[in-house]
Formats: structure tokens, C-alpha cells, sequence
């Protein structure tokens, strides 16, 4: 029993429609698959649908963007089958809309550099549940500026430091997480690699307040992993994986299935989710 617990759809940043990453997930053979889009769980119905067609186990799932503000930095939480899906999605909807309001202050800069419209980039992000860096790259790419969405222009113009790059705010990562508890789900830090949030990982693994840490990842160093493992086994805490799957849309490409959740971890959180 294996699973990829942390990919991403066309509902939020990925290149991927819900139906083929269902379908792509049977034929490397994964039993388990969790739908992780960014701030909205629209796919999940989808891909439930298409998981019981196929035979393939669907995870309900999340990933929530929030800030440590005690450190100042990013911290993306992963929620995993959460009962009450209507008031998590209503404060998760505050965090659509106001990327989708800071990523307009951003293309209204780029309009002022490059000959693209909205009209255009709203034909890569109408399938989605607010806009991203990926549609606009899309539409800088159609118009010839870059054949590589996720590259140096995107760094250059809209990824932190970029010309045209717009802040956005974020809720409180500990506040997040007691939502996630308010709403029955399981909480799990993603990728604490990427953002240096091993120190945080240990403080709410003692205080009780998260499930899990997400171990197998692209962006956990070995050092980091080695780190995850001893917080995990401390806390009695789940060790979760998964290949943080975009399609097209990453810096570097990772498959489906090349990072994994194995069975046991699953099925812990298969268990505490019926408690």
C-alpha cells in the first residue's frame, strides 16, 4: 500500500486536469492518491469520482498557505480529511481572494512591459479557483517572451524580489492549524525544507497540535529529513510523503509517485481520521 499524498490540479497552480492525475496515479500504480490543491478543495469531489471508477483510494485534502509570523516566514500546512469542508473552504476563500487581488496588482505592472491583456491570461487561469504565477507565465510564454513558465522570467518579474512582485498576507500558521483541528481534520507541516520550519515543527509537535510531518519530499535535504524522523519518533507523529506533484509547472520536474507515503503512515491516518 503506497500513496502520493501531496499533488496539485488545475484548480489551483497545477498543468493537469483532476480526472488525468486520477487516472495517472493508476497506471504508476499508486493505491493511494491525495488531491492537495492550494487553498481550495473544488477538485476533491472530482477526483473522488474518478478514484472510485478507477480504483484508486482519494485522500481528501488540502494545502493551506499561512506565515510563522513569530519567525517571519512561510509555512504551508497540509490538511487531510477534514468533516467540516464548508467553514474550512469559507476562510480558505479569504485566501483565494486576496491572492487573486495581489496577483491583478501584479499583471497590471507587467501590462506595462509586455503587450498582454487580461482577456488573455484569464483563458489559462477561468479553471481555477483564483489566479497564479503559472497562468501568467502561461500567457508571457504564448506571446513568445519565454518557453519556460517556471524559469528566470518568472523569478526575474513576479517571484519574491521580481520588478513586479506584490506582497501578499497570509493567516497565522498557528491559528491555521486550530482550524484545522475546528474543523476535524488532520494537520501536517509540508516540505519544512523549504522554509526552515523544523524549529516550529518541534514546538506544536509537543504541544499535540499536529498529526504529522511531511518527510519524503523534493525539497527535504537529507540533514532535514534525519531531523523530521527524530520529531516524528519523539512525538509519536506520522511521517507523510509525496512528490508535491504540479505537471508541468515546476522548477524541477518530479513524477507522480516519485516521493511516497508508505502504508503504515496511511493507514495512521487513516484511523485517526475516524476518531
Amino acid at each position: 500500500m503506497v500513496g502520493d499524498l501531496h499533488t496539485h490540479s488545475r484548480k489551483s497552480d497545477g498543468s493537469m486536469y483532476v480526472e488525468d492525475i486520477v487516472a495517472y496515479a493508476k497506471r504508476v500504480k499508486l493505491d493511494y492518491l491525495a488531491l492537495t490543491d492550494h487553498d481550495t478543495m473544488a477538485g476533491v469531489p472530482i477526483a473522488m469520482e474518478a478514484g472510485e471508477k478507477l480504483g484508486v483510494q482519494i485522500i481528501p485534502g488540502v494545502e493551506i498557505s499561512t506565515k510563522d509570523y513569530q519567525r517571519g516566514r512561510p509555512v504551508h500546512m497540509l490538511c487531510y480529511f477534514p468533516k467540516d469542508t464548508d467553514t474550512l473552504q469559507e476562510e480558505l476563500n479569504k485566501t483565494l481572494r486576496s491572492r487573486a487581488e495581489t496577483k491583478k496588482q501584479m499583471i497590471e505592472k507587467i501590462m506595462k512591459i509586455y503587450p498582454i491583456t487580461w482577456e488573455y491570461i484569464a483563458r489559462f487561469s477561468r479553471e481555477s479557483e483564483s489566479i497564479y504565477e503559472s497562468h501568467i507565465m502561461q500567457a508571457l510564454a504564448d506571446h513568445g517572451y519565454t518557453n519556460t513558465v517556471i524559469g528566470s522570467l518568472k523569478d526575474d518579474l513576479i517571484s519574491k524580489g521580481g520588478s513586479c512582485y506584490v506582497p501578499n498576507a497570509y493567516p497565522d500558521t498557528r491559528e491555521v492549524i486550530r482550524l484545522i483541528r475546528d474543523v476535524g481534520g488532520l494537520a501536517v507541516i509540508a516540505h519544512p525544507g523549504q522554509f526552515d520550519s523544523l524549529e516550529l515543527c518541534a514546538e506544536v509537535a509537543e504541544k499535540k497540535e499536529i498529526a504529522g510531518i511531511e518527510y519524503a519530499h523534493p525539497r527535504n535535504a537529507e540533514d532535514v529529513k534525519a531531523s523530521i524522523k527524530d520529531i516524528c519518533t519523539k512525538y509519536d507523529l506520522i511521517m507523510t510523503g509525496g512528490s508535491d506533484f504540479h505537471g508541468q509547472f515546476a522548477k524541477f520536474p518530479h513524477p507522480l509517485g516519485s516521493f511516497v507515503t508508505q502504508g503504515l503512515a496511511i493507514q495512521r491516518l487513516i484511523d485517526l481520521s475516524k476518531t
